[in-house]
């Protein structure tokens, strides 16, 4: 019999036994925190998520990110490229089930970065880098139009509930939620949950789920504001051209050119309907 019998219990297994204790408490909350937070049913699909925060504290939080954003960026305050992308941001906000329950705000960021995104709360930053590649007010509206529906389907909120700073996060939850209140990594990581996280070093790629509701999403959108749906497969085709063997930051956050061109040309009968409704023929 092993000198570490005793009552047929030894002291390496209870030393095992207890390492699963603090593994057991951590998804014991882990499992609190998810199924005690608010539950989300988005408007254009059905679907239901848990979220982290609030609508309110989520707007808050976003408009802190683009505050942040904008302070470390050249803004461009007027011009051609600025009211192209503030009438495109206007019709699209006009046509999203948020309807005034959203504070729009669009800034153009002077910057050869290809990329775009768009905060909780609506507050929405393109960089003049996408532009060219855009071409079109329709092209703009494709990429706008996904990224709005990022926002408007609370993927950053779903984020944070799957991230690390869900502890940090749920424990203020009857409190303001603030950027200053967390340390550098804490902010940076935040930030990169939204999708403004490449200003700051920081690249956490939507889900392929996310990114597939985006562009459906999107697709209806921009067909709802008058913009030929059909602009988003071309729009597409030429960002498949762009990099060359490295793709700009924005692309490397989004599924492959070939898969999301599909996808969209399956997406394209029922947004097609819905721009000849829009446009009256």
């Amino acid at each position: 019999m092993s000198q570490y019998d005793d009552n047929n219990f030894s002291p390496p297994r209870r030393r095992h036994r207890l390492l699963f204790i603090p593994l057991l408490i951590a998804g014991a909350v882990m499992l609190f925190q998810y199924f005690g937070a608010e539950k989300f049913v988005n408007p254009e699909t059905g679907k239901s998520a848990h979220v982290a925060l609030s609508s309110d504290q989520e707007s808050l939080l976003g408009l802190q990110s683009y505050h942040e954003v904008l302070s470390k960026s050249e803004v461009v305050a007027s011009g051609p490229e600025v009211e192209m992308v503030r009438r495109v941001a206007g019709k699209l906000s006009a046509v999203t089930a948020t309807g005034e329950k959203y504070d729009w705000q669009v800034s153009v960021v002077r910057s050869a970065e290809v990329n775009a995104f768009c905060l909780p709360g609506g507050k929405i930053v393109v960089y003049t880098g996408i532009l060219p590649i855009a071409k079109t007010e329709a092209g703009l509206a494709t990429v706008m139009g996904h990224e709005i529906a990022h926002a408007t389907s609370r993927h950053g909120s779903q984020r944070l509930l799957q991230s690390k700073l869900t502890s940090t996060l749920m424990l203020g939850a009857n409190a303001a939620v603030g950027l200053d209140d967390m340390d550098p990594q804490q902010k940076q990581m935040v930030l990169g949950a939204l999708g403004a996280g490449t200003q700051f070093g920081v690249l956490l790629p939507f889900s392929r789920g996310h990114e597939t509701e985006a562009d459906e999403i999107g697709l209806h959108y921009m067909a709802r504001a008058g913009y030929d749906p059909q602009e988003a497969v071309h729009f597409w085709e030429r960002m498949s051209g762009v990099g060359g063997r490295q793709p700009p930051q924005f692309m490397s956050t989004h599924p492959a050119h070939g898969t999301r061109i599909e996808r969209l040309k399956e997406l394209l009968p029922k947004a097609q309907a819905e721009y000849q409704h829009a446009v009256g023929k």
